[in-house]
């Protein structure tokens, strides 16, 4: 059996170009279980330990912990080809399996983090991954195929899905052995998990074709389900049922209804536990600084402190916790009494705006903060929700403070914590 014509996946947007794109798909050995990347092999460009300024105390970098790469059937059809039905034919395909790229709890790719992510993911396997937020059912599900022998078949699109966790690499202060500080590229407390695909291959297997293990084509080998009465008895050309694709397709839409009925209850109010002392959030030497809106609807802005401010540029830290030497707090404003937060429906979006809510029990409303060394209060915020970092696009009266996934590469998001 050959291909009468080779087409690529359609609709899945650009490949990501690695250092190792030259690997053949077909000469990398897919992963059975989760395997360690290590850092050195990840391709990334900032690695744990390494210095950094103050200036990075609002960004980060991903860090690749595990990788898992299976082979998994996207769309599927049994097909019998009879003496007199041999040749080129097209096939309609059924969806099997819906694949999306995310990163992260949001389940959608947006911004620089997650695109460095993925790249990191590719070189570390040598494979070309998606990096566009797609799904395999938008793909065509037609296959044209030349059936030069008569027989069961199995007609397939497939990919190598790849998952797995990272970290977040972000810029804290640390202590030499000597005990004196710098600040150095270190893991902080945020990770998450990925999930990815390489391009659609298609395809069509019969029961008595010799397959590599663990490959695409012989993962829609067991679809076909060779020993069933329906790969053995006599049929018309056509169609042929599979009761292990059916139980396959209805194993994932299960999961799929399960995961999308986990519906977001409300937070219950916050009791806080608020540090006495309170602060100003400013732009390190100038004279503006975070200001809480006084309207619900609006957000945080840099705002220059006043006679009229009536405490909307001071904050308090509250339910403070520190893990090796992050501090994790709460942002209480003490002018309108509500906690910085990003708003609920646009928090997988990148630049969504921060603004402040009715305290409660949210990571939504929790921040880390990466401080520069003793001595200087410089500092960097990243929302423990989204895992983003806070920033603004220009130092402008009235610029709102918004998220960035990767941080501001111009230094605009390390601020200075002011007592007051």
């Amino acid at each position: 059996m050959r291909r009468t014509t080779t087409r690529p996946g359609r609709g899945l947007g650009a490949l990501l170009a690695t250092a190792t794109a030259a690997v053949g798909l077909a000469a990398t050995p897919a992963a059975a279980a989760p395997a360690a990347a290590t850092p050195a092999a990840s391709g990334q460009a900032v690695q744990p330990g390494q210095a950094c300024t103050a200036a990075d105390l609002g960004t980060r970098h991903p860090i690749i912990k595990t990788t898992e790469v299976t082979p998994t059937i996207t769309h599927f059809k049994g097909w019998y080809v009879t003496q007199g039905s041999t040749g080129s034919h097209t096939v309609t395909t059924s969806t099997q399996t819906t694949i999306s790229v995310s990163v992260g709890l949001n389940g959608t790719v947006q911004g620089s983090f997650a695109v460095e992510a993925l790249g990191s993911v590719g070189a570390s396997l040598g494979l070309n991954v998606q990096v566009n937020y797609s799904s395999t059912s938008s793909e065509s599900n037609s296959v044209s195929w030349n059936f030069l022998q008569p027989g069961y078949y199995g007609l397939y699109k497939g990919t190598k899905k790849v998952t797995g966790t990272y970290g977040s690499l972000n810029c804290n202060r640390a202590q030499r052995g000597d005990g004196s500080w710098a600040l150095k590229w270190t893991e902080g407390p945020d990770s998450g998990s990925y999930t990815t695909y390489t391009a659609l291959e298609e395809g069509a297997v019969r029961c008595e074709d010799k397959v590599p293990a663990n490959s695409i084509m012989a993962k829609a080998q067991v679809l076909l389900d060779c020993g069933s009465p329906a790969a053995t008895a006599k049929h018309a050309a056509g169609p042929v049922p599979s009761a292990k694709a059916d139980q396959a397709k209805h194993d994932a839409d299960d999961a799929a209804a399960a995961a999308a009925a986990q519906a977001a209850r409300p937070a219950p109010r916050a009791a806080l536990n608020c540090q006495p002392g309170a602060y100003k959030i400013d732009v390190p030497g100038k004279p503006l600084n975070w200001s809480a809106p006084l309207l619900a609807n609006d957000g945080i802005r840099l705002r220059e402190s006043t006679f009229f401010s009536a405490h909307l540029d001071n904050w308090r830290l509250c339910n403070v916790t520190e893990k090796n030497g992050v501090l994790e707090a709460s942002l209480w404003n003490w002018g309108n009494g509500g906690c910085a937060t990003i708003p609920a429906d646009i928090a997988n979006q990148e630049q969504a705006y921060l603004t402040t809510a009715t305290c409660g029990e949210d990571d939504l409303q929790r921040f880390y903060i990466y401080r520069d060394v003793p001595g200087s209060t410089k500092i960097g915020l990243q929302n423990k929700y989204t895992g983003s970092m806070m920033g603004h696009d220009r130092y402008a009266d009235g610029e709102l403070i918004r998220q960035y996934s990767s941080g501001r590469p111009d230094g605009t998001g390390t601020y200075t914590l002011t007592g007051v």
